[in-house]
């Protein structure tokens, strides 16, 4: 997916265009996380050499540590997964009970990203100590680590929306969003996909060639950015005040679902089907991200981390 620096959208989530895609933003006072009907409009961030994302050597992210990554379960659906294959199976068992955990070894800052683009196959992203993003996959069983380079100070998000296609995002320390991609025979280089981003990355694809990111910015309202297949759009503000986020998935063509965190620490809920819906709260008390995936047509799995420490598990069927 080669983008032409012309086709790169120059606006921010703080200043940007809306409008700029399938809808105008709306932004609904009412019923919503939204405290205030606008964000501020801030000066667009220049970039300079030193916020450019580069290439690490390291041979893996670190040692056992309490910062482990662990899986659990079984992958949830297209572009969110909440676990592993068993070890030595070419294909992810159907059981009717959870596994236990399992101790994929490395020193993580920052996770987890994970997504498949066939049966038995899982792609793992974590964030390293060293602030590099760090891929494990498997597929009859587990790989080393591999680093992939770059500065990145938030949790990653992956998707596939074809077979031995991955899809990379996370905000790199210049507080831009940035993306990195899988094309079957070798990994891309960074590109920056700009924007003010103070968190919650999230990414969906409803269509080969599609793909949907949402963040949180700096004016704590949800943003929108999307590629059709030729181009990336400028940014669309989704409105709200959020705390955390964000969740997206799809399970029809031409259908996105977002999940967020409000400030009253429920999960907060905002759909597209022709157009945005109003945002409406899931309720829970939550403290962390939430996760969201769709495995069948008119069905949603959201799980998030409550107040309790516990994970909680929500679905519309």
């Amino acid at each position: 997916m080669a983008v032409r620096p012309a086709d790169r959208a120059r606006t921010t989530p703080d200043g940007g265009r809306d409008g700029a895609g399938p809808v105008a933003a709306t932004i609904h006072r009412g019923g919503s996380p939204c405290d205030r009907p606008v964000p501020p409009r801030v000066e667009e961030h220049t970039m300079t050499t030193r916020d450019l994302p580069h290439e690490r050597t390291a041979a893996a992210p670190g040692g056992i540590s309490r910062r482990n990554l662990i899986t659990a379960g079984a992958v949830l659906g297209t572009g969110v997964a909440l676990g592993s294959a068993p070890a030595g199976s070419a294909a992810p068992v159907t059981t009717t009970a959870w596994s236990g955990w399992e101790d994929l070894g490395g020193d993580c800052r920052y996770g987890t990203g994970v997504s498949s683009w066939a049966r038995g196959r899982l792609d793992t992203f974590v964030v390293g100590t060293d602030d590099a993003l760090w891929h494990k996959w498997y597929e009859r069983g587990w790989s080393e680590w591999e680093s992939l380079g770059g500065r990145l100070k938030s949790n990653p998000a992956a998707v596939s929306w074809d077979r031995d296609r991955i899809d990379c995002f996370g905000i790199g320390r210049d507080d831009a969003l940035w993306h990195k991609w899988w094309n079957g025979r070798r990994w891309s280089g960074w590109e920056s996909l700009g924007g003010r981003c103070r968190g919650g990355v999230g990414v969906s694809s409803w269509a080969r060639n599609r793909l949907d990111c949402f963040v949180l910015g700096t004016d704590d309202a949800l943003w929108h950015k999307w590629w059709n297949g030729r181009r990336w759009s400028g940014w669309e503000s989704l409105g709200g005040v959020c705390r955390g986020g964000t969740g997206a998935s799809s399970w029809a063509r031409g259908r996105l679902d977002c999940f967020v965190v409000g400030t009253d620490d429920a999960v907060w809920h905002k759909w597209y089907d022709r157009r945005w819906s109003d945002w409406e709260s899931l309720g829970g008390r939550v403290k962390h991200n939430p996760s969201a995936v769709s495995w069948a047509r008119d069905r949603v799995d959201v799980c998030a981390i409550g107040s309790d420490d516990r994970l909680y598990h929500k679905w519309w069927d």
